[in-house]
């Protein structure tokens, strides 16, 4: 029996991505604060990570926020959050404040709903995409400004799974952000349904954006064929930058990219 690897590779990916197993290199956990919210939306209690440069701690000084899914403390955020350090203290990015909020059901949370029963397979638990975008916007965005000094500029970064809810939620509810980085995004999921009506998703915009992309070679593909219709598009008030890392794999490319990401982003 003749095995097609390359199948078996990509769908390896795939599980990876929507079971949120992510290599911890021992990141040290920053100061922050650890809020928790009772979400009405959500119908759950939800834990938020929110990390300040130490300059801005005892600051009054409005900042601008970079949210992040995956921003539990055994997730993205301790890595996020000391990269964003080591920016600021360079000079290379303005300072941020950084919220994560931590998963609960993950594969619920960043999915729009699908019809393509492989997307069942990997995920049982989906579609909760809409819902997630609304505890954002309606109950954590006025939590955060309420508790801390915030201007209006909002941004947010995420990959696989996390990237797939970016890159939709800048489709469909493009105001939620200013700017959007979407790392390794999970695209194939639902039949590429978003890339199939990304020209159309776009006229949604209609004040300036910024989204950086990147894939690896385990997204390629499917990354490329979105790339090309953001571009057919010809959105001008979008500002978009792609970053093709095909020595990169989906269990590397987040440490690989992300002090470029937030470094074009973020200014």
């Amino acid at each position: 029996m003749k095995i097609n690897f390359s199948i078996l590779s990509l769908l390896f990916c795939f599980f990876i991505s929507f079971n949120n197993i992510k290599a911890q290199t021992g990141d040290a956990i920053p100061q922050h604060d650890s809020l928790r919210i009772n979400s009405k939306i959500l119908n759950e209690s939800r834990r938020i990570n929110v990390w300040i440069p130490e300059e801005y701690r005892n600051s009054t000084k409005a900042l601008p926020v970079l949210y992040m899914p995956d921003g539990g403390l055994k997730e993205d955020f301790p890595h996020i959050a000391n990269t964003l350090s080591k920016l600021i203290s360079d000079k290379k990015v303005p300072a941020y404040i950084l919220v994560g909020i931590e998963n609960t059901q993950r594969r619920r949370d960043l999915t729009p709903p699908t019809q393509v029963k492989s997307d069942m397979k990997i995920a049982s638990i989906v579609g909760g995409a809409e819902n997630f975008q609304k505890f954002i916007n309606d109950e954590l965005f006025s939590v955060i400004n309420k508790k801390y000094p915030t201007t209006s500029y909002k941004a947010i970064i995420g990959e696989s799974a996390a990237g797939l809810f970016i890159v939709e939620t800048l489709m469909k509810k493009p105001d939620m952000f200013d700017a959007y980085i979407a790392i390794d995004p999970s695209i194939w999921w639902n039949n590429q349904s978003l890339t199939k009506n990304t020209p159309e998703f776009l006229k949604n915009i209609k004040t300036s954006k910024k989204l950086w992309m990147a894939s690896s070679s385990d997204t390629l593909k499917e990354v490329n064929k979105l790339d090309k219709q953001i571009k057919s598009a010809n959105q001008t008030l979008l500002k978009y930058f792609y970053n093709e890392q095909p020595k990169e794999q989906h269990n590397t490319i987040y440490r690989a990219v992300k002090e470029d990401a937030m470094i074009w982003a973020l200014n």
